[in-house]
């Protein structure tokens, strides 16, 4: 079969792999729908360290092709919906409720980092019963594909955010998680939603999610925004969701005593990740940090899954480019280059 791969650090392409093989609790899908994240690309830049030959791509949904002989809920022939995180459910972490981390710290991450990813013809689900969910007739492949990561993970900064209802919170970054973030604070009910995005194009989608003031950091001070924005409170929650030091501090600098700063970006460079001491309380402002790796399980999926057809949220309006699978690198190279407007490649198998 064919597959997209990261060959070492710096370089990718594609080349023949065999399809991957069944064990009793697993399932093999064929992939209809794919999403290209920035997570491959630091992946590609190192982020992880070396990799070699592996298969990338961690979003997407297919039809069924085969499944092992434990497995009881699915069939082939049934269209999947497969989370980007693909837990060992068994695990010690699981068991103790942060199934992501199974077996180490972000254990539950297997795809594109210890395991071949999705950009394949074919592509391996563990626990099958347990890692993916049944795609309901009347939502489309391109819109379940969402769920697996951008919809997750972005749900869970602002859940994890603790946001009082008629709350206030800021959330930093409108890529294709923090549009989600922004999303579920309006479900959550936030009184006042704050964003914090520079692109014109991602402007306007937060404001479509949510978004009762948007602060452009490239033509204003983000933190003295926030402040005049919330009568010199600070929010109740802040969310980083691009993954930069500065950011970070920046949510910190917002956030009132006693609120909750949740982090869900991707961090990929740099040693430290730097918290203001002052602005901290000196350690003692009851500021509390949560941190998260997408959610993942059946159960997860099911629940993104309704919210598709209750249309809670569309998230298709993240879509700003389709590619076919033969031009997945150019979809990559997009998004690595932050070229065209780019939101989120979307990849037809």
């Amino acid at each position: 079969m064919k597959a997209f791969v990261m060959r070492r650090i710096g370089e990718v392409g594609f080349m023949e792999k065999e399809k991957p093989k069944c064990g009793p609790n697993d399932a093999i899908i064929r992939t209809t729908r794919g999403l290209v994240c920035t997570s491959d690309v630091h992946t590609v830049a190192g982020a992880i360290g070396e990799r070699t030959n592996l298969t990338l791509g961690h979003e997407a949904v297919g039809i069924v092709d085969t499944v092992g002989s434990e497995v009881k809920l699915f069939k082939p022939g049934d269209r999947a919906c497969v989370g980007a995180i693909t837990p060992s459910w068994g695990s010690s972490a699981a068991q103790r409720g942060f199934p992501s981390q199974s077996g180490e710290a972000l254990g539950g991450w297997m795809y594109s980092n210890v395991k071949d990813g999705s950009f394949a013809e074919f592509f391996h689900v563990n626990e099958a019963d347990a890692n993916m969910a049944l795609i309901p007739d009347d939502i489309s492949d391109e819109a379940a594909v969402y769920c697996t990561d951008m919809m997750s993970t972005g749900f869970a900064g602002s859940e994890n955010a603790n946001i009082p209802l008629g709350g206030t919170v800021a959330i930093f970054a409108q890529g294709p998680v923090g549009l989600m973030s922004t999303a579920a604070a309006k479900m959550l009910g936030a009184g006042l939603i704050i964003t914090v995005e520079t692109d014109p194009k991602r402007q306007e989608l937060s404001k479509l999610y949510g978004a009762d003031f948007v602060v452009d950091f490239a033509k204003e001070d983000t933190v003295k925004r926030i402040m005049e924005l919330t009568d010199g409170e600070g929010v109740d929650s802040a969310v980083e969701a691009l993954g930069f030091d500065g950011t970070f501090q920046q949510a910190i600098r917002v956030t009132k005593p006693g609120g909750t700063v949740s982090n869900i970006g991707y961090h990929g460079s740099g040693e430290f990740v730097h918290i203001p001491r002052e602005a901290w309380g000196v350690g003692m402002a009851n500021i509390t940090i949560v941190t998260d790796l997408c959610p993942g399980g059946r159960v997860r999926m099911e629940r993104m899954l309704r919210l598709l057809q209750t249309k809670r949220v569309d998230p298709t309006h993240l879509t700003s480019h389709t590619f076919s699978f033969d031009e997945v690198d150019k979809a990559y190279n997009l998004m690595k280059n932050k070229e065209d407007n780019v939101v989120k490649p979307l990849i037809v198998f």
